[in-house]
Formats: structure tokens, C-alpha cells, sequence
């Protein structure tokens, strides 16, 4: 299909039948922080509170009798799950959604409450998309992809047509990328229409899969996916989402973790949306892109793409939104082990608040210190903290993008070994379901010694695990058992705040 074609397949695909136009409001704080005029589209307004409804709801609603008799199928653990159950719904259709073990039971049952029957299958979603396409051939359903049809870009680009005749003069727009449904169907529009305005893709760099095709030049399978932003956590780009987003988009950007949660919180600060993390991918890359480009006096608008948020996600989102505005610093310093060090230290900081402290006696003479500094926002204000500290007689190191130290050793600061062991430290991902810690320790913890072993929820699909095990640094046999684990792990030994606390 050319973009004329594809023009003409989003004005008649009828997703209005179950979607509903989504406002374009102002957001203030943010246009006067930033200088320029933002915008956001609020697709978390849709019933199923995600975009992905429009592009179900154009797929669905073009199948013949035959098909429609015989039912459709999915598979997803989170939006396009919701999409799909709904439309079918709506039309008398039969729909049956193969979600993973591992999918919270809030989404398990949204699905159902939209009429949709339920599957669990498989613990991720590779293995419930090969049962669902199984499922398709044996029960003569039709597959319902949630990116990588040409239908289901036609419909994700009612979002650019409703932008135009909302607001027309617009400079650039930010889409966030996971399959590329979305930017293909946005992109492919608005350069039919308005080709001055610029379309900015947005992905998060532990699942950057367009990045990564666009650099290669054709799809790739990504190594990892990381889970934070589930709703964009695809290993590859669709291939006609592809061909679109590389004849279309005019750039990317990636934004890490923490830079979604600062626009997790700035979207409730503005217009009081509850933002799930990949929703709010599209103004986290708004704010770098206006930063890196230096770009003033503007109309910039963003997608608010979904807000399913699993409600204990918030924890992590709050924990970690100041790191990603550049307001909070983490550092490990060391101290002289005497009385009124941490007066003197404090008092060197002058009228800075301190955000976080950490400390256990280690020995008499020095200890190391877990501290985070609430910064002013100032460009170079990290910078004349660790001078000041440096001048001060302090020996500092930055852990700010240390991501073993904001995940774990924040939690676990209590000492080191009281005797030298041989000991390798690994992080884990586990599967939230029941038995995965079982499993572990059943494959390993009966083997070796666990010297350490630290999880706190953060609520995603996946749990976060750091183990220390008492082993050579050449055990085969270990590496052997890990591979038989099947949960994704590395090695975190030299971690520098590992070193410092643990």
C-alpha cells in the first residue's frame, strides 16, 4: 500500500463505531517550563483507556460473515488485549485472548469484563503468540496482530486526522514506537496531508527494536526487552510498520526509565493523567528532543497513549521520577569514622537537602556513605556538588546512572562479609507468578550458596532480583544451571556501588 492508499483506508476505516474522538489539551506548567506550546492527546480517554482500540476496531469490523461466524483470536498481556475483546463485543463476535501466565489478574479480568474469553499460556508472550496462532489454524479464527497489518495501521492513524482537525499548525508531533503501529499509521497520514510537520519517534532504550532495524536496515530481533514500558516492550519491529516508520518518520529519539517517570508525574502534575509508563513514553522524548535540539517557540504535540497503570507501579514511578528530571543526585562517599562527620558534611552541602542517607559502621576509620542530594535544576549543579565535596576532602562517586544502586543497594545497605568469601553477584529477572522463586532456588540455591538475595515488587510483570553466590569466577557448572533457570541474568560483580556497600 502507498500513503495515498493508506490515506484513504484511515478516512474509511470505521473506528468510531467504538472509539471516540480523544481531546488535544493545553498542558501549561509544561509549555511555560519548556517554551514552547505542548499538547498532549489524551488516547487514555478511550473506553479501554489506550489507542489500541482504533486499530482492533478497523481490522474486526473489515471481516466477512464467514469470519465473523468463526470468531477471532490475540494475543497480548495488555492493551491490545482490551481492544480486541471490546470491538469484538460490539459486533457479535467471538473472541478468544492468549495472554501469559504471568499477566496480572487486573488485566485478565478487564479483558473478560469486555467479553473477551481468556487463555493463559506460556510465560511471555513469544509462547502465548505461538499458542495463539496455533489456536488460529485448528479453530479457523482469524488472527488479530497488534501492530503489523496494514488495517490495523489504517485505524491507529485516526489519531493523525483527529490532531489535524483539532489543531493544524503544529510543528512536530512525538509518537511513542513499540511495533511501530502507531508512528506508521501517524506518520504515513501526516505526509499525505501536511508534510511540514515533523513526526518524532520515540522509544525506550532497553527496547529500541525501530532504532536497532533502522540501523541494520531491516528488522532485527532484539537480544533483551526490558519490561518497565510493557505496552512498547517488542523484541522486533513489524515489518510494514518498518517499511512505513523508515519511509516516514523524520527521527528518534530513546529515553531511559527514569525519564519516563519524570513524565509519568508530569502529566499528572498538568492535566492529572494517571499515565502508564509507555503512555508517557512520547513526553519524555518531547522534553530531550526540545533539550538536545534546543528548539523554542514552537507547537509541539505528544500521544498520551494508554493508562492501564498496575496501581503498585506508582512505588517505582515516584521513587525514580526525580532522578529522571535531573532534581536528585546519588553518590557514595566516604567519611572519616568520627564524631560529627555527618554534621560536617552536611554543613559542607550548605542549604541543599539531603534526600537519602545511608550508613553502617564498617570499620574505625572511614565509612562509606549512600546519600542523595536534592539538585536545583541548575545545568551545572551536580558538577559543583561533587567539587565542593572533592575540595571538602571527600572522596566521591556519582551513581546517579547507576542502575544496581538505584534498583537494589538503596534497600540493602548493612555491611559487608565479616570474613573474605569467593562470591559472584547476579541480577535476576523473575517472573511474577507463583513458584518462580521456587524454581530458582530448586535449579541453583540447593547447589551453592546464596551469600545475598534482595527483591522488592516495583508491580511490572517481572520481579527484580540481585543474588550473591559463594563460586570461582570459572564455574562452568554454574553458567550450565543459570542457562537451565531460563531467566534472564547478569553479571553484576564489578559493580562499583556493590563494591562500596555490599
Amino acid at each position: 500500500m502507498t500513503g495515498a492508499d493508506y490515506l484513504k483506508a484511515s478516512l474509511c476505516a470505521p473506528v468510531y463505531d467504538v472509539a471516540v474522538v480523544t481531546p488535544l489539551e493545553v498542558m501549561e506548567k509544561m509549555s511555560h517550563r519548556l517554551h514552547n506550546q505542548i499538547l498532549v492527546k489524551r488516547e487514555d480517554r478511550q473506553l479501554v483507556h489506550s489507542f489500541k482500540i482504533r486499530g482492533a476496531q478497523a481490522m474486526i469490523a473489515n471481516l466477512n460473515e464467514r469470519e465473523r461466524n468463526n470468531g477471532v483470536i490475540a494475543a497480548s498481556a495488555g492493551n491490545h488485549a482490551q481492544g480486541v475483546a471490546l470491538s469484538a463485543t460490539k459486533l457479535g463476535i467471538n473472541s478468544l485472548i492468549v495472554m501469559p501466565l504471568t499477566t496480572p489478574d487486573i488485566k485478565v479480568e478487564a479483558v473478560r469484563a469486555f467479553g473477551g474469553e481468556v487463555l493463559l499460556y506460556g510465560t511471555n508472550f513469544d509462547e502465548a503468540k505461538t499458542k495463539a496462532i496455533a489456536l488460529a489454524k485448528e479453530q479457523n479464527r482469524t488472527f488479530i496482530p497488534p501492530f503489523d497489518h496494514p488495517l490495523v495501521i489504517a485505524g491507529q492513524g485516526s489519531v493523525a486526522m483527529e490532531i489535524l482537525q483539532q489543531n493544524a499548525k503544529v510543528d512536530r508531533i512525538f509518537v511513542p514506537v513499540g511495533g511501530g503501529g502507531l508512528a506508521a499509521g501517524i506518520a504515513a497520514l501526516i505526509k499525505q496531508i501536511m508534510p511540514s510537520i515533523k513526526v518524532i519517534a520515540v522509544e525506550a532504550k532497553d527496547s529500541a527494536c525501530l532504532k536497532a532495524a533502522l540501523d541494520a536496515g531491516h528488522p532485527v530481533d532484539l537480544n533483551r526487552v526490558g519490561s518497565f514500558a510493557e505496552g512498547v516492550a517488542v523484541k522486533r519491529i513489524g515489518d510494514e510498520t518498518f517499511r512505513l516508520c523508515q519511509q516516514y518518520l523524520d527521527d528518534i529519539i530513546l529515553v531511559d526509565s527514569d525519564e519516563i517517570c519524570a513524565a509519568v508525574k508530569d502529566l499528572f502534575d498538568d492535566v492529572r493523567a494517571v499515565a502508564e509508563p509507555s503512555g508517557a513514553l512520547a513526553l519524555a522524548g518531547l522534553k530531550k528532543y526540545v533539550e538536545q535540539h534546543n528548539i523554542c517557540d514552537e507547537k509541539l504535540i505528544h500521544i498520551l497513549s494508554g493508562a492501564n497503570m498496575n496501581f503498585h507501579n506508582l512505588r517505582y514511578v515516584s521513587e525514580r521520577c526525580e532522578l529522571g528530571e535531573k532534581r536528585e543526585a546519588l553518590f557514595a562517599v566516604t567519611i572519616p569514622e568520627e564524631k560529627g562527620s555527618f554534621l560536617k558534611f552536611c554543613q559542607l552541602l550548605g542549604g541543599r537537602s539531603v534526600t537519602e542517607f545511608n550508613y553502617r559502621y564498617h570499620d574505625q576509620n572511614s565509612a562509606c556513605i549512600f546519600v542523595g542530594i536534592r539538585l536545583s535544576g541548575l545545568e551545572n549543579d551536580k558538577q559543583d556538588i561533587i567539587q565542593e565535596l572533592i575540595a571538602g576532602g571527600y572522596q566521591v562517586v556519582d551513581l546517579s546512572d547507576d542502575e544496581m544502586a538505584k534498583l537494589h543497594v538503596r534497600y540493602m545497605i548493612g555491611g559487608k562479609p565479616c570474613q573474605p568469601i569467593s562470591e559472584r553477584i547476579y541480577s535476576f529477572e523473575f517472573p511474577e507468578s507463583p513458584g518462580a522463586l521456587l524454581k530458582f532456588l530448586d535449579t541453583l540455591g540447593t547447589n551453592w550458596n546464596i551469600s545475598l538475595f534482595h527483591y522488592r515488587s516495583h508491580g511490572t510483570d517481572y520481579g527484580r532480583v540481585l543474588a550473591g553466590f559463594e563460586l570461582l569466577k570459572s564455574d562452568n557448572n554454574f553458567i550450565h544451571h543459570l542457562a537451565e533457570l531460563g531467566y534472564d541474568y547478569h553479571d553484576e560483580t564489578d559493580n562499583l556501588s556493590l563494591k562500596f556497600f555490599l
